[in-house]
């Protein structure tokens, strides 16, 4: 839909003052710095680093203030930026096997190898407000508390327990040498791959994608997963220098990979068996990584001679209306001015008036003649 506009400069650099004006709040309390946040609201970060398709804690943290705490629209400024960035080279797979583990949990076997990590959880909180957080936390010592954690860090390999080891559950994806589909560069078609949709998901919102799923147990998909294995943790990134035939650690990034396992009675010449779904995102984002590997099993019914009728199955509705910033840009775009269009629109409708009661008044006059 287009739409002419004229005019409107002054009041445009008026609301952009106010907007500044309002971000700062009130003067005379300290400024929330960039910091600040990145390491107090890491969660709000993990977020928008994941949806805005760019690992940088700073700069997510900085979209995040200058959204005023509106995470899609620190996500859209992350992504905007993320296309004036020149793409030098390209990583090897991460290899989760190797994580530097922070948290690892199982719900299919109390007894895994390497153990169970809780690390740190909300998921036994008793969700009452800590009036305690309303004064700066201190522990006994009187120092600021500390969330290092690598003094528990850990290497495990992947295992689901004694299913991993049978042909119950069916086994991991080989490696695929076409290569990987890359969704910053090319647009998504239909039918997708599952590398395209495991990236989309990544990149959907995190609210969409939680309903979906929440779909998929509640009767609209027939698919109640286990979590086989949540583990968050450090991750080296390796580069490789084609020129020298090189592969060199450039780094390392925090992610949570979620590994589930859903029943499927299979093709008729087939054994029942358990397959799989995965999610692997940037940072600490469990219940997002859940939600992909949930709803990245129900986009796989295809596969496994399923019957899909439900929202969840349909990857075309999925993957189309999952962006949050499509999404965001086409509702906002509703607030613009939309004169012209609602002008046409009005003239139309008061012909479609004049056009009915015409009709009416033809139609009346018919009666009374046939009634005399």
């Amino acid at each position: 839909m287009m739409t002419s506009i004229k005019g409107g400069e002054k009041a445009i650099d008026a609301s952009h003052r106010l907007l500044s004006k309002r971000r700062r709040g009130d003067p005379r309390i300290a400024e929330l710095s960039v910091d600040q946040i990145r390491e107090q609201l890491s969660l709000a970060v993990d977020r928008v680093m994941n949806e805005g398709s760019l690992y940088d804690p700073t700069l997510a943290a900085l979209a995040i203030k200058q959204a005023e705490g509106d995470l899609i629209e620190a996500i859209y400024l992350l992504r905007a930026y993320r296309t004036t960035m020149r793409r030098f080279g390209y990583t090897r797979p991460l290899d989760t096997a190797a994580m530097i583990v922070r948290r690892r949990i199982s719900t299919t076997h109390k007894d895994i190898p390497g153990g169970q990590f809780l690390g740190p959880t909300y998921d036994y909180t008793h969700r009452l407000l800590d009036f305690s957080l309303l004064q700066e936390a201190e522990d006994e010592d009187g120092l600021p508390l500390s969330t290092d954690f690598t003094s528990d860090d850990m290497h495990l390999r992947h295992d689901a327990g004694f299913l991993s080891r049978t042909d119950v559950v069916e086994e991991e994806l080989p490696d695929d040498s076409s290569g990987v589909a890359d969704l910053t560069r090319e647009p998504l078609k239909f039918p997708s791959t599952r590398d395209q949709r495991l990236q989309n998901l990544v990149r959907g919102d995190e609210g969409f994608l939680m309903a979906l799923c929440y779909s998929t147990m509640r009767g609209y998909g027939r698919n109640h997963p286990y979590v086989a294995e949540m583990r968050h943790g450090d991750v080296s990134v390796v580069m490789e220098i084609p020129e020298i035939d090189l592969d060199i650690g450039i780094g390392t990034v925090r992610v949570t990979e979620c590994r589930t396992i859903h029943m499927t009675v299979g093709k008729p010449d087939t054994l029942p068996h358990y397959t799989r779904g995965y999610g692997l995102l940037f940072g600490h984002c469990e219940r997002k990584a859940l939600s992909v590997a949930v709803v990245d099993r129900a986009l796989r019914g295809a596969e496994f001679g399923e019957e899909r009728r439900f929202p969840a199955q349909d990857e075309e509705f999925v993957l189309s209306h999952s962006d949050c910033v499509a999404a965001s840009g086409l509702v906002q775009h509703l607030k613009l001015p939309h004169y012209v269009d609602f002008q046409a629109e009005l003239q139309l409708l008061r012909q479609l008036r004049e056009d009915y009661n015409t009709r009416a008044e033809r139609a009346a006059g018919m009666e009374n003649e046939d009634a005399r």
